[in-house]
């Protein structure tokens, strides 16, 4: 557990730093018959560093909380 807490702090850590990315499609601006004319769009996705922030105490609550043992449950009597 102590490895996924550390791999979501730093999702959560990449999330803060990095609060959006673009990117570009092409799409068909004019088609006439045999004419067509392509153009670039832009586009972007953006999120706030909250959303980082609490996927970081996410994180960090199951890296503190988690155990590190492989073996299953035990039953003590």
């Amino acid at each position: 557990m102590k490895k996924i807490g550390a791999i979501i702090f730093t999702i959560g850590l990449l999330a803060t730093v990095f609060t959006g990315f673009n990117f570009v499609t092409r799409e068909k601006v004019v088609d006439i018959g045999e004419l067509e004319i392509m153009g670039n769009k832009n586009h972007s996705v953006a999120w706030k560093p909250a959303l980082g922030l609490g996927v970081m105490i996410v994180g960090g609550i199951v890296f503190a909380f988690g155990s590190t043992k492989r073996n299953g449950p035990t039953l003590t009597v």
